[in-house]
């Protein structure tokens, strides 16, 4: 409403379309309940599809038209997309389904429906909440509880931390690769693309961190959504581990009523394909966003069917007999395909995006000097200092997540003496004060 007021409708006709949905589709039987879900998501998806998808359809019809001598008479609209409409239309469709399902009551309090989907910690870049997780939580009794303050604004200070101290501080140095990337070389690119994969991980794991913080302040538990997804051994467990509550979504609202693995290979495949072009496009209205979500869905079924190869391979070079250089072998091939693929997700278009792979082989002799690593920072115009600085802090928010999962209770502050944990604390906070890039910048998912 802030920026443009009269987009409240737009969440005011989803709700009480699916508000009343979810009561007819409790009270009906056979088809017609059927009938009545297919109606909440038309809505939902048309709402959707009209804002965000209705320029990108036109523009690669009058594109077609064009190439075949046809007059395509449709204009494009002046619209703007209203902020996080991908995630609340998605969170509304879950209720629906799970009323459907018969896994959730319709619920009759109009406020707390309208509160479901409009919880303002995870409104515009969630985590998408399932109804089972959030609905009943309305209702409870709240009462303060100092450590749940504690823990939440801890975890919000975190999520300060890799937003304005990480990943404000790579977004310069990306935004100049990734404007003209034709003219850098191999290690300048990789460089950009590095920086992306970690901007845009704590961008949003940063945003996860402070919804579900404020949230937790005030009594309320929201979903985890990242699990230091840059562990991961696999691109299968990278997917586990980034945009939780998205992946689920789709594994259960897309993936399992195709069939999911229960079907035959060929099927299986074209299932993973249909599900990763989705996402792809549930990021946003650009060809690059489907190129990246299929470069997904391919490196799934490329692992699944070259399994037995690998395991042969892995045996004959010896790896097994060194599980912690395999288990580091398979992190970094993980982490080098993930960051492939965000090319196509950062590229301003297809065209940018291949020819980045195309140059990435370029220029390395430069390395063979410490002047040779003085120039790339010199073209990216990149101070040594403030590139280090974002490295230092990249390589801290990295840790703290092997921390918690190798020994959790390392990273436990309440169980430290008074001095340590406030020093701790001293820290974070000097850090966001006095370490941020400073500037005004936007959250990177509220675009989709």
């Amino acid at each position: 409403m802030y920026f443009i007021p009269k987009y409240i409708l737009i969440l005011g006709f989803t709700i009480v379309v699916d508000y009343v949905a979810g009561i007819l589709i409790e009270q009906a039987s056979g088809k017609k309940r059927k009938w009545l879900l297919g109606a909440s998501i038309a809505a939902n998806v048309g709402v959707l599809g009209f804002f965000k998808y209705f320029n990108f359809l036109n523009a690669n019809l009058a594109a077609f038209a064009q190439l075949v001598g046809w007059n395509y008479p449709i204009g494009f609209l002046s619209i703007a997309l209203p902020i996080g409409l991908s995630f609340h239309t998605f969170q509304a469709m879950s209720y629906t389904i799970e009323v459907y399902r018969g896994a959730q009551q319709a619920e009759r309090n109009f406020e707390i429906y309208a509160l479901y989907v409009m919880f303002y910690p995870q409104l515009v870049a969630g985590p998408i909440e399932r109804p089972q997780n959030l609905l009943h939580q309305f209702r409870a009794h709240h009462l303060f509880n100092y450590e749940r303050v504690v823990s939440g604004l801890k975890l919000m200070a975190f999520g300060l931390f890799k937003k304005m101290v990480v990943a404000d501080r790579l977004a310069p140095l990306v935004n100049r690769i990734y404007a003209k990337p034709g003219t850098f070389a191999g290690p300048s690119l990789v460089l950009g693309t590095l920086c992306f994969g970690f901007q845009i991980y704590n961008d949003f794991s940063g945003y996860s961190d402070i919804a579900i913080g404020a949230a937790r302040v005030m009594g309320f538990d929201l979903m985890l959504n990242f699990n230091s997804p840059y562990h991961a051994q696999s691109v299968a467990e990278f997917w586990r581990r980034w945009h939780i509550s998205l992946s689920t979504w789709f594994r259960d609202y897309v993936y399992i009523p195709l069939g999911g693995s229960r079907v035959l290979r060929v099927r299986w495949g074209i299932n993973i394909l249909c599900v990763f072009l989705l996402s792809g496009l549930w990021h946003g209205a650009s060809w690059t966003y489907v190129i990246w979500g299929g470069l997904h869905g391919a490196y799934l079924i490329i692992s699944a069917l070259s399994q037995k190869i690998r395991s042969r391979v892995s045996g004959a070079l010896g790896l097994v007999r060194f599980p912690r250089m395999h288990l580091l072998a398979r992190v970094l091939v993980t982490f080098a395909l993930v960051n492939i693929a965000w090319i196509f997700f950062r590229a301003g278009s297809a065209g940018d995006a291949l020819g980045i792979l195309v140059r990435l082989g370029t220029g390395w002799s430069r390395l063979r000097s410490l002047a040779g690593l003085r120039s790339i920072c010199i073209d990216v115009r990149s101070n040594p200092q403030e590139l280090a600085l974002a490295f230092a802090a990249v390589l801290l928010v990295e840790l703290v997540g092997l921390l918690a999962a190798l020994k959790p209770t390392a990273i436990r502050l309440s169980n430290r003496p008074w001095w340590q944990r406030w020093s701790v604390y001293y820290a974070a906070a000097y850090s966001i004060v006095f370490l941020s890039a400073g500037g005004n910048s936007q959250f990177i998912y509220f675009q989709f």
